[in-house]
């Protein structure tokens, strides 16, 4: 079910530099999904916003490029137990894309293309903790890595960074996500290696 690059090398020598533990260090950036690749042309892109109180608010493509970006260069770290370090990328923080709202809400449901999402504690996406994130290594994002846009947050396991983002759904109370559902961590904190429910 899942798709894997035919570019995964697998293991590198990680000694002299820190990865949580049970990872292991690679210089590819393999593809991972549960299904087909979705091609979101920029003009059809649009990220809804969706309050507690059912509201919604969107941004269109040329609408996200407008507003301030920010050049991000952090370590990745995926559940199948391979990190990347000094990864770098383009993309606006979600403080800016939230910076209208005063919520409440203390979660929040990522919505994606392709049906995919994935549960987050708001606390984990303000602050200068996430982007929605549009380049690559100086690059426009492939789609195979969730271009045109994906959500980035590098302190967790790199599903909980869902690619294709389209919506954020601002909740009281959390409602787990695609992975989430099936097994995964509700949290997926790779330093203390929450990959599953129990860990």
């Amino acid at each position: 079910m899942s798709v894997i690059s035919r570019g995964f090398a697998g293991r590198s020598d990680d000694r002299d530099r820190q990865v949580p533990p049970g990872q292991y260090l690679t210089d590819d950036f393999p593809v991972l999904t549960a299904g087909p690749t979705p091609r979101i042309d920029t003009k059809d892109w649009r990220l809804d916003i969706t309050e507690i109180d059912g509201s919604k608010s969107s941004l269109a493509w040329e609408q996200l490029m407008d507003l301030p970006s920010e050049d991000v260069t952090v370590d990745i770290h995926c559940v199948t137990r391979w990190s990347k370090h000094q990864t770098n990328w383009r993309g606006v923080s979600i403080d800016t894309v939230l910076e209208h709202l005063e919520t409440e809400a203390e979660y929040a449901l990522i919505h994606c293309y392709g049906d995919y999402s994935t549960n987050l504690p708001l606390e984990d996406i303000i602050d200068g903790k996430a982007w929605i994130a549009f380049e690559y290594e100086g690059d426009a994002l492939e789609p195979e890595h969730g271009g045109p846009a994906r959500l980035l947050v590098p302190h967790l396991y790199l599903w909980k960074s869902a690619k294709w983002i389209n919506g954020i759904e601002l909740r009281l109370n959390d409602k787990l996500g695609f992975w989430e559902s099936l097994g995964y961590h509700e949290y997926g904190d790779p330093w203390l290696e929450q990959r599953y429910v129990g860990d």
